[in-house]
């Protein structure tokens, strides 16, 4: 997650650097998600909600295109812990989504960042038993297509550095292993401007 995290702002400071882009933002955030739960009392096996949990967040964005408050973001968010999945297997879900960014500027230190866009929920699911053959795997991926939008609330709270109470929604498709399609992550983020005032 790291290394992901360090490419990804690696390039939008370098992408900022050759376009002479406006402004550059990097943040990291805590969030949770949250889904709708099956109906109790099924004699069936039910997918479990895909919801709880601390997700971190790590974003940047690049702002200068049309008027100097269009841009591009880069986000992803990962479960700091894998949950249990029914019983009998731990997962990992990872979000991460490329979006077209828009940040109109309510005050000198208040604004909006409202994004659309597309990318993948990935999650790792990891088997409770051992593997002790050689060249054993104990654990596959599942990846689904997404779109995404939301926002947050921007302040600056001293120069250039900016807290965000954020909310995204992700349509993922053929969620099969969850038992919604549709999932929300509320949180807040902590970030620098790299630009001008």
């Amino acid at each position: 997650m790291g290394k992901f995290a360090l490419t990804a702002t690696a390039c939008i400071v370098l992408f900022a650097t050759l376009t002479h882009a406006q402004q550059v933002d990097v943040a990291v955030g805590l969030g949770t998600i949250v889904s709708s739960s099956p109906a109790s009392g099924g004699l069936n096996f039910q997918q479990p909600a895909e919801k709880g949990g601390s997700y971190i967040t790590v974003s940047g964005d690049l702002v200068g295109f049309g008027h100097r408050r269009l841009g591009l973001s880069l986000e992803t968010s990962f479960r700091k812990r894998q949950a249990n999945y029914a019983g009998y297997e731990t997962y990992r879900p990872i979000l991460t989504d490329v979006n077209a960014f828009f940040q109109p500027r309510l005050s000198k230190k208040l604004g909006l960042d409202l994004m659309a866009g597309v990318g993948v929920a990935s999650n790792r699911f990891n088997l409770t038993s051992s593997c002790n053959i050689p060249g054993c795997i104990n654990y596959t991926s599942s990846n689904h297509f997404m779109e995404d939008f939301g926002g947050g609330v921007r302040y600056y709270v001293w120069r250039h550095v900016f807290v965000r109470p954020e909310a995204r929604y992700y349509h993922i498709q053929n969620n099969v292993e969850f038992h919604s399609n549709s999932v929300v992550r509320v949180g807040a983020s902590i970030g620098y401007t790299i630009g001008p005032d």
